[in-house]
């Protein structure tokens, strides 16, 4: 009984997010928003403008920040082997190299966006 209580209600929950989710956006529809986005860039236009490195340079930021974290999941589980030195000495490392190149890129103005 319980367990068909939960389906129910689980199905009622999704069907009812799943069309409001889909009527909510139709109802407020300006010329701003129906326009397709593209990187920053009007689709209409010519497709060989030039691309900003920077906008490359913060995408890589943040594929190596996101995986650092990525890196540093296993780190709960690991401390809960009797010996903790070797982990902590790994996640510590891996830390303090991402820091460091965090700070020389800071330093060398690779964060900053306008120029």
């Amino acid at each position: 009984m319980n367990m068909l209580f939960i389906l129910l209600t689980n199905i009622t929950l999704s069907i009812i997010l799943i069309t409001v989710a889909f009527w909510l956006p139709h109802l407020n529809t300006y010329t701003e928003k129906a326009n397709p986005y593209e990187c920053g860039f009007d689709p209409m236009s010519s497709a060989r403008l030039p691309f900003s490195m920077k906008f490359f340079l913060v995408a890589i930021t943040f594929l190596l920040f996101d995986l650092e974290i990525a890196l540093l999941l296993p780190i709960p589980w690991a401390i809960q082997y009797p010996n903790t030195n070797l982990p902590t000495l790994i996640a510590f490392t891996l830390i303090t190299i991402l820091a460091l190149g965090l700070a020389y890129e800071w330093t060398q103005k690779g964060l900053e966006w306008t120029e």
